[in-house]
């Protein structure tokens, strides 16, 4: 009989508390150290110091943890401006002052792009940033009701965890849908079920307050007006199934301003916004000045979404064709031309990661392109989009890392990163929205 010998399984670190000297942040400000053979990445850790911090994961080649103790802590540290910060997973980076956020995500993103890219050195132009606290135009806000303590928990899941951590207000909360949480907490406990509402979405357009109440029980007329008569000011709809709403007072129309370029753009409850309107307006204004869109440009606009760069495009070029996955978007695109009065707007649907059909759109007749993908980024598309040799391409990226990877393609295919700059679309968050511009002769 043959004896195989195996060896011991190693035993998890997960759930232990170690402590860590941190040498440097990735670009996510993620505090990085070594443990045994196993590099570490540590929330709420930065450079310089030394921390006792919780195992939350532990895979073959790496480990994250989350700070508990700062054991010796850097000069950059700061005191949180929330008192809720600890606990709430919502901001990641308010033990730095927003300056020093700011810098540290591009620095740690600038290594990133370089490594993935091989370029010695990005051209780098000033930061677009805004107020910090505030800024949020639509949130997400958990609802958790504890049958022993017959007591609610409302507001933001924690850190690296499913519990929903109560809060009484949240600072980068827009002031025009601060009201939620009182509201919430009044008006929840007086429903015959209290598990019936899982969560709200707030969202603010123009001066309007909007709440989505996402229910998985139905609520009776009379329930549903205990809520409009505690924020009468507010719309309020009630969503049973994804995407599926219920307005529970006269419906009104949702929409949003570009101010500096006078365009109204309307959408749907669950349509994609971006959630900081100053920074929003900053980037649409920057994307124009970068790609420098004259009369005799045709412009492509990919992951266009209900328009919020085509429409600027459109009052500059001389045809825009947006592209666009969701339907319903594409449908609310093709409204906001005619409600702006752009007729140089053709739309079509179409999912840009699968090999493109053939078409009038699909042919290499566009001086310029700009596209603004989810997070996952642009794989399968600017593999497509260099086949058009286009001159200008503007990337608007949301997340650094599948950026790399696409403007690794776009180098290899003989395009020239002119510019890049960072978006600080979220402060106190790990983000950093990124506009970068590659061009060809």
């Amino acid at each position: 009989m043959v004896n195989i010998y195996k060896a011991k399984p190693k035993a998890s670190l997960l759930g232990k508390a170690l402590t860590f000297s941190i040498d440097k942040a990735d670009y996510e400000v993620h505090g990085i150290s070594r443990q045994a053979d196993k590099i570490a990445f540590v929330s709420a850790a930065l450079p310089g110091e030394q921390v006792q911090a919780k195992i939350t994961e532990d895979k073959a080649g790496f480990i994250k943890a989350t700070t508990i103790k700062v054991l010796k802590a850097s000069p950059l540290r700061v005191t949180p401006p929330c008192q809720f910060a600890k606990l709430c997973g919502g901001c990641q980076l308010q033990h730095l002052a927003p300056q020093a956020q700011r810098e540290l995500k591009q620095q740690g993103i600038d290594e990133l792009i370089r490594h993935q890219t091989g370029l010695q050195l990005l051209p780098w132009h000033p930061m677009l940033s805004a107020e910090d606290s505030g800024y949020r135009r639509r949130a997400r806000i958990g609802i958790w009701y504890d049958k022993k303590l017959r007591r609610f928990s409302i507001g933001f899941r924690q850190q690296a965890d499913k519990q929903i951590v109560a809060v009484t207000h949240c600072m980068v909360l827009s002031a025009a849908l601060t009201p939620v949480f009182d509201v919430l907490n009044k008006v929840l406990p007086q429903l015959n079920d209290a598990n019936a509402v899982t969560h709200a979405e707030v969202l603010q357009t123009d001066e309007t307050a909007f709440v989505i109440l996402r229910h998985v029980k139905a609520l009776t007329v009379a329930e549903q007006q205990l809520f409009v008569a505690a924020w009468p000011e507010a719309v309020w709809l009630g969503e049973a199934e994804p995407g599926q709403f219920s307005y529970w007072q006269q419906p009104r129309i949702a929409q949003y301003q570009l101010p500096v370029q006078q365009l109204t753009l309307q959408f749907s409850p669950d349509d994609f916004i971006q959630v900081n309107a100053e920074l929003n307006q900053q980037m649409v204004t920057q994307a124009l000045s970068w790609m420098n869109v004259t009369p005799a440009d045709s412009v492509l606009d990919l992951y266009s979404g209900i328009g919020n760069f085509t429409l600027a495009l459109a009052q500059r070029a001389k045809k825009v064709h947006a592209l666009e996955g969701v339907a319903k978007m594409v449908q609310q695109l093709a409204t906001n031309a005619k409600l702006n009065g752009l007729s140089n707007i053709d739309v079509s649907q179409a999912d840009l990661h699968l090999p493109w059909p053939k078409g009038g759109w699909n042919l290499p007749q566009y001086s310029k392109v700009l596209l603004d993908p989810a997070r996952a980024g642009a794989m399968g598309a600017v593999e497509q989009i260099v086949k058009l040799k286009p001159a200008q391409i503007l990337y608007v990226s949301c997340n650094a890392a599948t950026f790399a990877r696409d403007a690794k393609v776009l180098l290899q295919q003989g395009y020239k990163l002119e510019k890049i700059g960072g978006v600080d679309m979220f402060p106190h968050t790990s983000h950093l929205e990124l506009m970068a511009l590659f061009s060809k002769q």
